[in-house]
């Protein structure tokens, strides 16, 4: 039977929820963000006689993010994932955007492979490390109201990555969500956001420039995380962070960038 892609429905969500329950050791996070993203649209969905894959895609100024891309392990290997992504891209297009992005574990050979034959390429390469909201020693950091936007391009807002320009910059700056150590004439930045997706979780976008600078913000997380109740606190970051206090490194990421043009 041919494969038609169209946008999904509630409907649709128990019989995904099914092929996606084991995708990862621990399980997988669709269930949670079904419904934002049902409720922003273009969830995509592939289907024979039934859904067999789906993929999200969220279309924001120059860019596609693509995110959730699932299909069915009785389904595989037929270039399903790869029908669902250029679909989303098809869209893109009709918007004259310019670029098209997405996430991808480094050990995902499979992943890596697919997203090459589609011309994407690795933009970026990204850490991520969990921290435990606690009591910590006192720090020095300052709230920033701007930044050079030739060294950061890109920030994480609910474990998507947006570029950031000048007025992403002032509105991150009018929330204090820009935070800076200096120590020794080197800074380290990081920018603060809640998730929309999952209460009482902080992502934290992390620029370390000296292990002295980094270590005061990551304090200065921790009694955040405290002051403020959150849960969870999720660090991403593109370089190796030093030893300290409850951080442990989960997971690293290739940023994959494809342009549309």
């Amino acid at each position: 039977m041919n494969l038609k892609i169209r946008d999904a429905i509630n409907s649709d969500k128990n019989i995904v929820l099914k092929f996606c329950k084991n995708t990862f050791s621990w399980g997988d996070y669709i269930e949670h963000v079904w419904d934002f993203w049902i409720s922003e649209g273009h969830l995509f969905l592939a289907e024979k006689e039934y859904p067999v894959g789906i993929c999200h895609a969220l279309y924001s100024k120059d860019q596609i993010w693509i995110e959730g891309i699932r299909v069915d392990p009785s389904f595989r290997r037929q270039n399903i994932a790869s029908k669902l992504i250029t679909y989303a891209e098809t869209i893109g297009k009709d918007k004259d955007l310019s670029f098209s992005y997405m996430l991808i574990d480094t050990e995902n050979s499979i992943s890596l492979s697919m997203a090459n034959s589609l011309m994407y390429d690795i933009f970026q390469t990204w850490n991520f490390y969990s921290l435990a909201p606690k009591i910590n020693s006192i720090n020095n950091v300052t709230f920033e109201k701007s930044l050079n936007l030739q060294l950061y391009s890109h920030y994480v807002k609910s474990w998507r990555w947006f570029p950031i320009d000048r007025k992403t910059m002032n509105t991150l700056s009018e929330k204090n969500s820009i935070v800076k150590s200096c120590v020794a004439k080197k800074n380290s930045v990081a920018i603060l956001c809640d998730s929309e997706h999952f209460d009482k979780t902080l992502i934290v976008t992390l620029f370390s420039h000296s292990d002295e600078s980094v270590l005061d913000l990551l304090s200065f997380i921790q009694n955040l995380g405290t002051e403020k109740n959150y849960e969870r606190i999720q660090i991403l970051t593109q370089e190796k962070l030093p030893l300290f206090d409850t951080l442990e490194h989960k997971i690293s990421f290739h940023l994959m960038k494809k342009s549309l043009d």
